[in-house]
């Protein structure tokens, strides 16, 4: 057996030992005792500290938000809209206008020649389209409300001399104002929730509140929704057959059993996001994405990270790559020697995996045949209205939290992408769950995404400010190890999916990998949003993908040219991507040996709350 190439890297830990528990803790990342806070920024003084304290317990009343990020961009846009009298005519005229539009509407339907209503929702919004709006006198409420929002979006947006950023989160707040005042959400002005109370003589507005009891319950003890007992990792779900085959204080690495009598010799490496336990990619056996290319004879590996807290405080970038990629290759080529890697990275996965590769680039480290960034931002220019909470403000206020207490922990991010989706996650669930007393089924996609990970201080600071705010990475200031990388380094050819309802990373960004000058860049977009499309296995209904690629030296073709030339395709995509691997694979193999391993998958980090 030939010895294993190492990282170019300079080395800080000792080699890789397959299925052998590392030193605690982690070698070459600081030694926090838990009982030790983090240092404070400023070298203790104390009025950065007591500040600090003070917004830190500010964002937990306030979920996360900064109120100062909010109060600037309204300061903004009332100073610039006060010195504006052309548009303030503007806005008093439509609302006229529309004050009019509605009542003669009204007038019309009164004298029975009413011809549709007078304005139409959103092709998204779905909250009016059931027959009983249609009638007054809920149909004069609904509509008065689209006519409200409309002024309002009119009000918001095009005021001269207003950022873009601030007219944005602007538009943004007003919209989850007025959402909180929708006739949907009152017993009084929804039709729908009328009937269903007489029908049932209130009887749901009882199951309703029993729901919301038990649901607040659980939040407050801290426990998983209800019906998660039914999705447990390594019972009904991640029970892909497999064996822990190296763990750090980081990560644990599974290595799932072959089901093929041979299989393609270059392995596939999985890298999800340090924010989600890694068995989104391998839910149920009928949807799991790690199963499905094992049963295509690849030998997978995948990462599970570990659920850091106050001790891992002070882990960075640089840590999450020399233990959570450059070490796990390590070990990977202990068990496939001399094979290269189908590298893929899943959200957060794939940005710290193009990281990885652009390292590896720089450094001559050939262990890359390809690389897979599966719902992944490179660049940050356009990355959707989650950039809303991404501001200096915002970026202090989530530092303030971490620093206290260590780490960012799952509830103080799940309101920010809430808000993103409020009518789906939020008002929707007060209707049909708190008010009409209907309960819906938990789905193993749903179990997972309320067990989710907590975030180091250093690591998120690090990522919030040099690729959202800064975008370090695309502008090749990015710096592994002390060192400059740069993307355009990167020789190996890539596979990138976007999915065309993600909130988390708008397919147009995810796209912009398409820029990259000096390889093959096969692009997919599929239906469904951020997990939905990308847990999109042969079979599912009403699923469709477009795929082309553009190799080195072609022009650029800018995406919305781009989604309307190439072919639409109906089903999974994922038949397509194992094509595309197999065919940068080589002749199939006997599997390679089994080795050590340290416990049977799912391993124990995911286990950890």
């Amino acid at each position: 057996m030939t010895e294993p190439r190492q990282s170019k890297l300079p080395a800080k830990t000792a080699p890789v030992v397959l299925a052998e528990e590392p030193a605690h803790p982690l070698p070459g990342a600081p030694d926090k005792s838990v009982s030790e806070p983090p240092e404070p920024l400023w070298g203790g003084v104390a009025g950065p500290v007591i500040d600090r304290q003070v917004h830190a317990a500010i964002a937990r009343m306030t979920g996360g938000l900064s109120p100062a990020s909010f109060a600037a961009a309204w300061g903004d846009w009332a100073m610039h809209l006060a010195i504006s009298p052309g548009k303030q005519s503007e806005l008093v005229q439509k609302g006229v206008r529309k004050a009019v539009r509605i009542w003669l509407h009204a007038l019309d339907c009164a004298c029975g020649r009413g011809d549709g209503p007078c304005i139409e929702p959103l092709p998204q919004d779905r909250r009016f389209s059931d027959e009983a709006w249609q009638k007054w006198p809920f149909a004069g409420i609904y509509q008065s409300f689209l006519l409200n929002q409309q002024w309002w979006h009119n009000a918001t947006t095009d005021v001269p001399g207003v950022s873009p950023h601030h007219e944005q989160v602007l538009q943004f707040a007003s919209r989850q104002l007025l959402d909180t005042v929708a006739p949907t959400n009152f017993l009084w002005t929804n039709p729908v929730l009328l009937a269903e109370t007489m029908r049932r003589g209130g009887r749901n507005l009882h199951e309703g509140a029993s729901n919301f009891i038990e649901d607040w319950e659980r939040a407050v003890a801290g426990k998983p929704p209800v019906g998660a007992e039914n999705f447990r990792p390594g019972q009904e779900v991640a029970i892909t057959p497999g064996d822990v085959v190296w763990r750090n204080e980081l990560i644990e690495l599974i290595r799932y059993r072959p089901t093929t009598g041979k299989v393609h010799p270059e392995p596939v490496l999985i890298v999800p996001a340090w924010i989600m336990k890694y068995y989104i990619l391998d839910l149920s056996p009928e949807n799991s994405m790690i199963r499905y290319l094992v049963g295509q004879g690849h030998t997978v590996f995948a990462i599970s990270w570990r659920n850091p807290d106050e001790r891992h405080s002070n882990f960075g970038l640089d840590d999450y790559l020399r233990f959570g990629i450059f070490e796990v290759l390590d070990a990977i080529e202990r068990i496939c020697p001399d094979r290269k890697v189908h590298a893929t990275g899943y959200c957060l996965g794939g940005t710290l995996l193009a990281m990885a590769a652009a390292a590896m680039a720089r450094d001559q480290d050939d262990r890359l045949a390809s690389m897979s960034l599966l719902a992944a931002q490179v660049d940050f220019t356009e990355a959707g209205e989650l950039t809303l909470f991404i501001d200096e403000s915002q970026v202090r206020f989530l530092e303030d939290i971490m620093w206290e207490q260590g780490y960012l922990d799952a509830r103080q991010m799940a309101g920010a992408f809430q808000l993103l989706r409020s009518n789906d996650l939020i008002w929707s669930r007060l209707l049909h769950e708190y008010m009409m007393g209907e309960r819906e089924p938990l789905t193993d996609l749903m179990a997972w995404n309320a067990d989710a990970t907590r975030m180091p201080f250093r690591m998120h600071s690090e990522y919030l400010r040099g690729l959202f705010l800064d975008n370090d990475l695309a502008q090749g200031r990015f710096k592994v190890d002390g060192r400059l990388v740069n993307l355009a380094d990167i020789r190996v050819p890539i596979f990138a999916v976007g999915t065309e309802k993600d909130h988390v990373a708008p397919w147009h960004s995810v796209y912009k990998i398409t820029t990259h000058p000096a390889t093959d860049v096969t692009f997919l977009l599929t239906n469904g949003g951020h997990n939905a499309g990308i847990v999109s296995e042969p079979g599912h209904k009403h699923r469709h993908y477009r795929m082309s690629t553009k190799a080195s030296g072609d022009p650029y073709v800018d995406p919305d040219t781009w989604a309307e030339t190439a072919e639409v395709r109906e089903g999974s995509w994922w038949p397509a991507w194992h094509e595309w691997l197999a065919d940068r694979s080589g002749r199939p193999v006997a599997p390679p040996r089994s080795g050590k391993a340290l416990c049977a998958a799912p391993g124990t980090y995911v286990l950890q709350r």
